[in-house]
């Protein structure tokens, strides 16, 4: 090619970008890409030391919950033992037991009312412990202040009007609870019921 388009010598031209442009633009988009990490870092340390969205959900399930705490339940009233008047009867073969057992009984505040032997319904019949009788009244009052004097007593209703309970003794029975023992037994029974805990 001739006139003032000849190429002379052995250097041609090149037709493509310079190199200086496309190094600004991988140095931009490295740039951008380290800002982002750096800032998702951040967050995460902010999350990890202030409990993140835990603590704000902590905080608004107290301010949501309320303060106010519900009362316990009442303690439950029973008899004072001076108030139960109990008949003893002795359905084992042992002789004396009944009125053993009724003075043990009348220590410990009851009042005593006939002592015997028990009748042939329950005569060498009652296994256990004990039979605890009486009116359908005594069943929540009279039979569990008993019941805490004797463990493993079986309770049984009849149509009397009275208030008054019998003990019939059976050929299990060796001795009352202790003293210490039956007053364990009746604190637990008057203790008021826990409050029960906010369900919020």
């Amino acid at each position: 090619m001739g006139g003032k388009y000849r190429i002379t010598g052995d250097a041609y031209p090149r037709m493509r970008r310079p190199r200086h442009r496309r190094r600004l633009v991988l140095a931009g988009i490295g740039a951008v890409v380290a800002l982002s990490l750096a800032g998702w870092g951040t967050l995460q340390l902010i999350d990890v030391f202030t409990g993140g969205d835990k603590s704000a959900s902590a905080a608004d399930h107290k301010r949501d919950c309320p303060t106010a705490k519900p009362s316990a339940a009442p303690a439950k009233a029973l008899p004072k033992p001076a108030a139960i008047k109990v008949n003893v009867y002795n359905a084992t073969t042992r002789s004396g037991l009944a009125k053993s057992a009724a003075e043990e009984l009348k220590k410990r505040g009851f009042t005593i009312g006939e002592v015997g032997n028990a009748t042939k319904a329950y005569d060498k019949k009652v296994p256990g412990t004990g039979v605890l009788l009486g009116a359908p009244t005594a069943t929540n009052g009279s039979f569990t202040v008993l019941g805490t004097q004797l463990a493993g007593t079986v309770q049984k209703t009849d149509t009397r009007k009275t208030g008054e309970v019998d003990l019939i003794l059976g050929a299990k029975f060796k001795a009352f609870s202790s003293p210490q023992e039956a007053t364990a037994a009746m604190t637990a029974l008057t203790k008021p019921a826990p409050a029960p805990s906010p369900s919020c």
